[in-house]
Order: C-alpha cells, then sequence, then structure tokens
C-alpha cells in the first residue's frame, strides 16, 4: 500500500554512529517527489549514521516542521516546487542538478540535454540559493544520458546517494559557481508532441526523454486518438515501442 502523499517517514537511529561522551545525533531531511526518490531513502540513506526523515508533500515543508527537524542538512533528490526563502535562508539546503553548472541551470535538464544531443553530462550537487540553481557548488560528478528518462533518474538518484554520504562525512565548504550562466526553460506538456523528426535517431530520443512515471509521454493526435510512446528501442532501421491509444476531445485536445 502507497503512503499518503502528506505523509512523512522517519528512520532510526544507526548502531553505526555509535555514542561518546557529548556527542550530538545529527539529523537530515530528505525530501523528494518520485517513487524511486523513496525507494532510494529504504534502501539507502536511512541507514546512514543520525535521524533520517523522508518528505514527499510541499504543503508539509513549512518553517515550523523543519524547526522541529532541525536538520544539519535538507536534502533535495527530486522536487518541483519552490522551496520557501525562509528555509532556504535559514538552513543548508542541498540540490541536485543535471548539468555543470553554471550551464543548464533552470527546468527540465534531462530532456533540454537530450533535445540538444548530449549522451553525457554532469550531476552537481550545489547549495540552495534565492536564484535557481545559482548556489555554489559541493561536488560534481559525470553522469551518462543513455537510456530511458526513468533509468537516467535511478541512475542520478543512486550517485546523489553517494554525494550525499559524502557531503555528511566531510562537511565541506560549497565553492561558488564560475562561468557564464546558460538558463533551460521548463518544458510544458504540450511540447511532448511529435514533430516533424529529423530523423529516426531524434524521434528515439525524444521518446526515451519523456519515458519516465509521472511525465508527459511522446504523442501523436490523430483522427481523434492520442497515441502515447514509451519503452522505445532503436535497431535495424526501425523504432520499436509500446503505445497507448486513447480518445481525445475535438476542441479541447484532452483526454476524454
Amino acid at each position: 500500500m502507497r503512503r499518503s502523499i502528506s505523509s512523512t517517514k522517519r528512520s532510526k537511529p544507526s548502531k553505526a554512529m555509535g555514542r561518546t561522551s557529548g556527542s550530538k545525533r545529527k539529523n537530515y531531511l530528505v525530501l523528494g517527489c518520485k517513487p524511486w526518490n523513496l525507494r532510494l531513502f529504504d534502501e539507502s540513506l536511512r541507514l546512514l549514521p543520525g535521524q533520517w526523515t523522508y518528505l514527499d508533500s510541499p504543503k508539509a515543508l513549512t518553517l515550523d516542521f523543519v524547526r522541529k527537524v532541525s536538520p544539519r542538512y535538507i536534502f533535495f533528490l527530486h522536487w518541483s516546487w519552490r522551496v520557501p526563502e525562509q528555509i532556504v535562508r535559514r538552513f543548508e539546503c542541498v540540490c541536485f542538478h543535471m548539468t555543470d553548472v553554471p550551464f543548464g541551470r533552470g527546468g527540465s535538464p534531462l530532456q533540454n540535454l537530450i533535445v540538444r544531443g548530449h549522451r553525457k553530462t554532469t550531476l552537481t550537487a550545489l547549495r540552495m540559493a534565492e536564484e535557481f540553481d545559482a548556489g555554489p557548488v559541493y561536488i560534481k560528478e559525470p553522469l551518462s544520458l543513455e537510456g530511458g528518462a526513468e533509468e537516467i533518474y535511478l541512475r542520478a538518484g543512486r550517485a546523489s546517494a553517494k554525494m550525499i554520504q559524502r557531503i555528511v562525512r566531510e562537511e565541506m565548504t560549497p565553492v561558488s559557481q564560475e562561468g557564464k550562466a546558460v538558463n533551460f526553460k521548463r518544458r510544458t506538456p504540450a511540447e511532448s508532441e511529435v514533430r516533424n523528426p529529423a530523423s529516426l535517431e531524434v524521434l528515439y530520443d525524444f521518446i526515451r526523454m519523456l519515458d519516465a512515471e509521472g511525465y508527459p509521454r511522446a504523442f501523436l493526435d490523430y483522427s481523434g486518438m492520442r497515441f502515447e510512446f514509451s519503452r522505445p528501442a532503436l535497431y535495424d532501421g526501425r523504432i520499436v515501442a509500446d503505445v497507448k491509444i486513447t480518445r481525445v476531445n475535438a476542441g479541447t485536445g484532452k483526454i476524454k
């Protein structure tokens, strides 16, 4: 049974931390909005030393709640909402961005990278600032963009967990970004429509970059029907993919 979106999850204190005279257990808060974020927390992060709390609801992310947890760090694995300024200012908030910032600040980094022809990127752990993705950097690691979107997100999640372990262990000071900023724009659901792909390879990349739970799949509307594509494979000069077909409202373009 799935948890309520407004619930929180807490870990038991890790035995690995041990107890020494005068030592104080540290608290950590992890936020995520995708199913694979919770799996990562359960399988990896909650086992680390300290007291770990998982949160998946933007409504529950209040200053009062965070004060009660009193976290050393707040880690955002995948988060689609603006974090309240008072939380960003008062606590050390760490997010993970799928570009080599300052290149690629902004929304939909995975899709914006693949649609531009990138096959690999850099995963960056950075401290949150008032300006999106403009904060100082803790760590950068290479990240492959091969495979479907959900596969890439899972890969990025595992890399993020390793970064979190290192940040918690070393408590490093983040370093300011250098270079010219290049900003990405968050994609809209309408941009998932397939429109005149230049080649099979371009179409394959377009389908796979949108192939993740909770994302608007690549689609075509034809004769009152919507064809949504997932799980593409490119071989022998053809694309083989799963297709879901639904009726759409001719006036609004929405699924009936």
